[in-house]
């Protein structure tokens, strides 16, 4: 982690300073330019308050994926309903995608998500399109096609191991990332995350390394649920999910070795891993597994 000036935990945050952050998140995450990027203390705050910005209208999830989506837009008083593709949006005004998804990892091509953000566009809509864990895949960004009708959101915490550093970013034309940044209000971002986040969005090797790293990790990780009796059937660098036959009971059993994974009530087979934090989480998990 780079080192912080004893002031940025003293003073607030000056322009300078969030501008040098927009820029290197747009040159980190493809972006036209600064003025396309909006800082957030966290995407979660984002997802909470897109919603506010519209009347109430027709929104369409794509899932089943992260649930806080369809629940913020539902809390501002819009009608959601959960859509299982882009071929099923029917007259929504707005549509979420999460790509790639949460938990399964499951992506759509650059093409379709294009079309798609286009079509809603032309008739006064939105796409909003969650890459949180885009980061460290081999796929390809909206954020380089900011236009009028599509939002995109990065998230900076999962793809650094900072989450409580509470750091995000919307990308979108100058005009709605206008709005979006009126609506967080003044000093959304904290002095020290600005600071850590400029350096570390740009230091693009370190990127290139993680990226590497992580899918060796994902790959050890796919092969210990193997060993243990389970199927991978989704996921990314940072998370597999997989399907055990024992499910219930395998989740009760790493809760009680204190490992922490993510069960889903209407697939009570399937676990969500993240990777283990260092040689020690790794053997506790690979006990628990044999």
């Amino acid at each position: 982690m780079p080192p912080v000036e004893a002031s940025a935990w003293t003073r607030l945050p000056e322009a300078a300073e969030v501008q040098a952050l927009r820029e290197a998140a747009a040159a980190s995450y493809g972006a036209p330019g600064a003025g396309h990027v909006v800082a957030a203390p966290g995407t979660q705050i984002l997802i909470e308050t897109l919603p506010r910005l519209l009347a109430p209208t027709r929104v369409a999830v794509l899932g089943p994926t992260y649930a806080e989506h369809a629940a913020a837009w539902a809390r501002a008083g819009h009608a959601v309903a959960e859509i299982s593709g882009p071929e099923a949006v029917g007259d929504a005004r707005v549509v979420v995608i999460v790509d790639p998804n949460n938990p399964d990892g499951r992506t759509h091509p650059l093409a379709a998500r294009r079309a798609l953000a286009a079509a809603l566009g032309a008739r006064g809509g939105l796409l909003v399109a969650d890459e949180a864990f885009a980061d460290l895949e081999p796929v390809e960004s909206l954020c380089p096609h900011a236009a009028p009708g599509l939002v995109v959101l990065r998230s900076f915490g999962k793809t650094y191991g900072l989450a409580g550093l509470r750091l995000g970013f919307a990308v979108a034309d100058p005009g709605t990332a206008e709005r979006i940044a009126g609506a967080l209000g003044p000093w959304a971002v904290s002095g020290p995350a600005l600071a850590i986040g400029t350096a570390a969005l740009s230091d693009t090797a370190w990127r290139a390394e993680a990226a590497q790293a992580r899918a060796a990790d994902a790959g050890r990780l796919d092969r210990m649920i193997a060993r243990g009796g389970g199927t991978v059937v989704g996921g990314t660098r940072l998370f597999r999910t997989a399907a055990f036959p024992d499910g219930p009971d395998l989740y009760r059993r790493l809760a009680a070795a204190g490992i922490a994974v993510r069960r889903f009530a209407e697939r009570p087979e399937r676990l969500r891993f993240g990777l283990p934090a260092g040689k020690a989480a790794w053997c506790r998990l690979s006990r628990v597994l044999k």
